[in-house]
């Protein structure tokens, strides 16, 4: 079991892992295991540590590997630090026959970073590529900070920008 003690997490975050656990029946805390993550990444500026990973595992009484193997296979996980705003351009079928390359072209020129990077001042983080993000019917489109932006022209990522301080 983890070493790291659950007093590392905040008591906001016991609450929210709290709360998750009443959804499900005894003996499943692990189905609380993405609301616990979500939260402490939240807390953390957009990223998890193993000592949070490790105090999520204690408080849910898990072996530690179960919390990282959701951390390390779910994209909306960072294990690393990351910008403060999130952006996830969709580059599935529907956003790329209506642009999406060329939006994602747009970004990276804009901020003179490539996926996967984020903007000298730690402002910005764009994530590697996202395969689906579900809405299509607004393609092309992109996720900044959990928000969608749909059909999107570069005028409208320019301002999109502008305004993540």
């Amino acid at each position: 079991m983890a070493t790291t003690p659950v007093s590392t997490l905040s008591k906001h975050v016991r609450q929210v892992i709290d709360e998750a656990l009443k959804k499900y029946p005894e003996g499943r805390q692990r189905s609380a295991v993405f609301d616990a993550l979500r939260e402490v990444q939240h807390e953390n500026h957009g990223y998890l540590t193993v000592e949070l990973m490790d105090a999520v595992a204690a408080y849910l009484k898990l072996e530690p590997i179960k919390i990282y193997e959701v951390a390390s296979f779910y994209s909306m996980f960072e294990t690393k630090p990351v910008g403060r705003h999130s952006i996830s351009v969709c580059t599935n079928i529907s956003c790329m026959l209506r642009g999406a390359d060329e939006i994602l072209a747009h970004i990276e020129k804009k901020l003179g970073i490539k996926l996967g990077e984020s903007t000298p001042d730690g402002r910005i983080y764009l994530k590697r590529e996202e395969e689906c993000l579900a809405a299509c019917a607004g393609a092309p489109m992109m996720m900044v900070d959990h928000k969608y932006y749909e059909n999107l022209t570069p005028d409208g990522i320019d301002r999109i920008l502008e305004d993540l301080k």
